[in-house]
């Protein structure tokens, strides 16, 4: 968790639909009792504090270090910096830009994951948007479907794109890749109103509307 952002100015702590946005993803963790303990990794510990949120049985607060500080950090690295320092046999890293994300969600994720790890030999898990749609290249050629032949949208196959809501692996698992995906990873679909990943104020002012609405706030 950054304690600045350059295109939606300190949004890890503007409130968001009633609270700080931090809270929210917070609070769904906290909410699942398979999840032992919340590592937060922050240059923004003050931050925190000041939101009345400190280290507590459940909830630890890691100082970042400065080298792994700055937009152009790879997150593999911060993650390799917790993994070396909190020992644990299954990880769950999200980000606090997916304020959506539910609890039941990320619970059926976990169970998933665990089928996948011992019935399938899966290391991993990341999610993913299904999608369905034409695309094109820049210079207006199909990619995915014959212009000559138009099939109903249902009827392409399925792309899947990385949203970068929640990622689950072992310590084993990042050894082999250094990476939060593994050698053998799944896919886990996520409901399409929780998938939002704030980087833009357009993602906050549309992500805002949903949780206000989910919420009953606007009532």
């Amino acid at each position: 968790m950054k304690a600045n952002s350059e295109r939606v100015p300190n949004k890890n702590f503007r409130n968001f639909a009633g609270k700080p946005m931090f809270r929210w993803i917070l609070d769904s963790l906290l909410d699942i009792q398979q999840i032992d303990l919340v590592v937060i990794n922050t240059d923004a510990r003050e931050n925190l504090s000041e939101c009345g949120l400190v280290n507590s049985d459940r909830v630890l607060i890691r100082d970042r270090k400065a080298e792994l500080c700055g937009d152009l950090v790879s997150m593999n690295l911060v993650l390799e910096d917790d993994v070396k320092n909190v020992d644990a046999a299954t990880y769950l890293m999200t980000h606090t830009t997916n304020p959506l994300l539910s609890s039941q969600s990320i619970t059926r994720a976990l169970e998933y994951y665990h089928q996948q790890v011992a019935q399938n030999g899966a290391d991993s898990l990341f999610t993913v948007n299904k999608i369905q749609t034409r695309f094109y290249r820049e210079d207006r050629s199909a990619v995915n479907h014959d212009p000559d032949n138009l099939l109903r949208t249902q009827d392409l196959e399925p792309w899947f794109e990385e949203n970068s809501n929640l990622y689950i692996f072992s310590r084993d698992s990042f050894a082999s890749t250094h990476a939060r995906i593994g050698n053998s990873p799944v896919m886990f679909e996520t409901p399409r109103m929780e998938s939002y990943d704030i980087d833009e104020q357009d993602d906050w002012d549309l992500a805002e509307m949903i949780a206000i609405r989910k919420s009953g706030l606007s009532s």
